[in-house]
């Protein structure tokens, strides 16, 4: 049997509700291949609702209060290139309209708008929209892109160099031989893994992998001068970056890469993003941090960025590609919150390596080097040793003495004390880092240019990792948030004072006082005045 059909996203955008209401009830939705279009009143909240979830289609109105339909036509292609504008006006506005969006909209219709138009040129976007998705998705063309884009030479430089088998001075020749620019600047790499479950009928995870790497090079390629190459079944992107502080706008860049690429294929991506590094040599450490990174996505979520500098600033990068593996299982395991998998895992390490010790020598030789390993990873993850191991020459004698049984049951229970202590300081990094935003908006929310992108600079943190915490430890979205704050402090002054209204806007963050006025309209479902009467009546 075959899959369901997936139906385009589309968004509406006019002032006037029963524009909308006519235009959602006139078309058949469905069946020219589109969901129910999402309702927005003017191009801010428009502007909000897409960046939630990135529609294929948006239809807006010209003239709007707060942001009109040309600055969200531009700001929405800024954000999504390939996104489908249709701007619809009165007939005063229609010239102007056609000049100042001839290269940002897919089509331009004067009011009132007809059904049958406007179902027409929808099945045409459809039409667009079933090639674009089907050349993506169609196996011999991803075939044929996948060898082309990857060719072999080139793979085997970037694999290698992950790998730590080019050495330092012949990177640059080797780059050179293989037509290879690259650049001086501080760089990154981030690893794009793209989920397998619930794929289309007759798409393969390799065809899926493979056109989601392809619109990551059409989306971020050129932003970052980037490469892309795969690697242990997944995508890599080594970025440039022009200075050390654009990590966080990278991570923001594969945040809403992630949130397209869901739109757009259907796919579940998730990237994990490394530390930056001064020059292309030093890649596998940022690799390794991004590989990291993207194991997190078991604890935050997936189909984000996920950047190993914010959740785990105090992780060496580097440390899991020169030890042995099955111990790097055991840290993973500790950092993941799965306490039947990490005592299992403890067990089979010890039973594998004690069994392959040839003498009572080397057994006491591997006992000390697993004890050195633990010690290392408690100071790489700022934890108190003191605390774990207690004195360090008598766990020292204690342990060479230790069968492998005895050992296991050591083992597991100072892995315990540290995954305990690791999910505390994460829990309590959390919890400061909500803190410290909240206090920041408690103090700056009559500041009209409070925003995400200003609370994420002030705080030096991507708005991926942002919100992510924002919401998981105050439940709400940080404009639910604030604009929750701005309408309890708006409702304290006009209840206390005889203020007006616009001053009173201005004084918790709105310059435009007709705005104030539609967001409190919103709010509590009655305008300022109203909701004062009604109050001072109750009174």
């Amino acid at each position: 049997m075959g899959g369901k059909t997936m139906l385009y996203s589309c968004m509406l955008v006019d002032d006037e509700e029963d524009v909308i209401s006519a235009i959602r009830q006139t078309i058949d939705w469905e069946s020219l291949g589109f969901s129910v279009p999402r309702e927005a009143h003017n191009g801010l909240e428009a502007l909000e609702f897409a960046e939630e979830t990135a529609p294929d289609v948006v239809l807006t109105d010209i003239k709007m209060p707060y942001m009109d339909g040309l600055e969200l036509a531009h700001k929405l292609k800024e954000l999504y290139p390939n996104i489908r504008i249709i701007v619809f006006s009165g007939f005063d506005e229609f010239e102007y309209a056609r000049e100042a969006l001839r290269l940002e909209a897919e089509e331009y219709m004067l009011k009132p708008v007809h059904a049958a138009e406007l179902s027409k040129l929808f099945l045409r976007i459809r039409e667009s929209l079933d090639a674009e998705r089907a050349e993506r998705q169609n196996r011999e063309q991803l075939q044929a892109y996948y060898e082309k884009s990857l060719p072999r030479l080139q793979e085997s430089f970037f694999v290698s160099l992950l790998d730590g088998k080019i050495p330092e001075e012949e990177i640059a020749r080797q780059a050179e031989d293989y037509q290879l620019e690259l650049g001086a600047s501080p760089c990154a790499a981030a690893v794009i893994h793209t989920g397998s479950a619930g794929l289309p009928d007759g798409v393969s995870a390799v065809m899926i992998a493979a056109s989601v790497r392809r619109l990551a090079e059409e989306s971020l390629g050129q932003r970052f001068h980037a490469r892309f190459f795969g690697y242990l079944g997944n995508t890599v992107m080594l970025a440039e970056l022009g200075e050390t502080e654009q990590l966080r706008f990278l991570t923001d860049a594969c945040d809403r890469f992630c949130r397209l690429a869901a739109a757009k294929l259907g796919a579940t991506v998730t990237i994990g993003v490394g530390k930056v590094c001064a020059a292309f040599h030093e890649l596998r450490d940022s690799y390794t941090g991004a590989r990291n990174a993207l194991s997190y996505r078991m604890i935050y979520g997936t189909g984000k960025a996920i950047s190993i500098s914010e959740i785990a600033p105090q992780e060496k990068n580097g440390t899991d590609l020169s030890e042995r593996e099955s111990m790097q299982d055991i840290f993973r395991k500790m950092r993941m919150e799965k306490e039947e998998e990490l005592s299992a895992a403890i067990a089979r390490y010890i039973a594998e390596n004690a069994a392959a010790q040839a003498s009572v020598q080397e057994y006491r030789f591997f006992v000390m080097e697993t004890a050195g390993e633990l010690y290392r990873f408690a100071k790489d993850n700022a934890l108190s040793a003191e605390e774990i191991f207690g004195d360090n020459d008598a766990m020292y004698r204690i342990l060479q003495q230790l069968e492998p049984g005895e050992l296991t049951r050591w083992m597991d229970e100072v892995c315990r004390k540290m995954r305990e202590m690791i999910q505390h300081k994460r829990a309590d990094s959390a919890r400061s880092f909500a803190a410290r935003a909240i206090d920041y908006v408690n103090e700056h929310y009559a500041e009209g240019e409070l925003t995400v992108d200003a609370m994420c600079s002030h705080l030096n943190v991507s708005a991926a990792y942002f919100s992510t915490i924002f919401k998981r430890e105050t439940g709400k979205t940080f404009v639910q948030y604030l604009t929750d704050l701005r309408m309890e402090k708006a409702v304290e002054l006009l209840l206390s004072t005889s203020e007006k209204t616009y001053m009173i806007a201005r004084k918790v963050g709105y310059a435009d006082p007709n705005y104030f006025s539609y967001v409190f309209k919103k709010q509590f479902g009655m305008s300022p005045s109203k909701y004062k009467d009604s109050r001072g009546s109750e009174a």
